[in-house]
Order: C-alpha cells, then sequence, then structure tokens
C-alpha cells in the first residue's frame, strides 16, 4: 500500500509566506517598476500613482493564491480582461510584466518550485489579457 504524503502547504498562499511575503512581494515588483529603465513601457501604462494599482494587486494575489478574497469581497469577480480593456497591452507590456514580476519574485525568495509554477500561471493570464497585435 502506498502512503501519499500530505502537501506541505495547503495552498500557495501558505507556500509563500502568508500576506506579510505577498506585500513585499508585491511592493517590490511595483519599486523595481519606478526604478528599473527595463519597465519603462509598464509603468508609463499605471498613471502618476502606483498606490491604487499596489493595493489592489495585493488584495487580489491574496484571494488568487488561496489566502483572504479581499479584492472579491470589495469589488466582486476580478474580470480582469475587462478591467484592463482601457490599457494598450501587447507583447511588449506581456514581457515587461512578466519580466518584472519574475525579478520581484527573485527578490523577494518566493521558493524556485512555487516561482516556477506562478510564472507559468502569470504568463497564462498576462497572455490572455493582451488586447492588441504585438
Amino acid at each position: 500500500m502506498k502512503i501519499e504524503e500530505k502537501p506541505a502547504f495547503a495552498t500557495p498562499f501558505e507556500w509563500i509566506g502568508g500576506e506579510p511575503k505577498v506585500r513585499a512581494l508585491v511592493d517590490r515588483f511595483y519599486d523595481l517598476m519606478d526604478l528599473e529603465p527595463g519597465y519603462t513601457n509598464l509603468r508609463a501604462a499605471h498613471g502618476d500613482t502606483l498606490d491604487n494599482a499596489r493595493q489592489r494587486l495585493f488584495w487580489f494575489l491574496c484571494g488568487w493564491l488561496g489566502g483572504p478574497s479581499y479584492y472579491t469581497d470589495q469589488f466582486g469577480h476580478p474580470r480582469l480582461r475587462a478591467r484592463h480593456m482601457p490599457f494598450s497591452i501587447g507583447i511588449l507590456e506581456r514581457d515587461q510584466w512578466l519580466a518584472c514580476m519574475d525579478q520581484a519574485m527573485g527578490e523577494t525568495g518566493v521558493p524556485e518550485d512555487l516561482r516556477t509554477r506562478l510564472k507559468d500561471s502569470f504568463f497564462q493570464t498576462a497572455d490572455w489579457m493582451r488586447n492588441k497585435g504585438a
């Protein structure tokens, strides 16, 4: 008889380290957007201040990772594609978002196995959000 091992963490939210690590990830993501010249197009799409975007991404990621559903409790279904339609999102913007998030995950110590899984999920979502050809 094979004994099934219980996963070390029930959710990616637990695996990443809960709210403090999600907050650190989101803050580093937006800090990098402000600091790194390679994310210029991405930063330009966010307007003058990143405060609202920081808070909403934190709320969203908490729930998306299997933690508290702050975002949906306040705003309902995320409707990501519809909410991002006013912004021009092509391959360049997608790739800058993904690179910035990957850099943030690396710099905040997201475990490598989780980072790989999240990179795949982030790619699928970011690619689906594209609304222009290039």
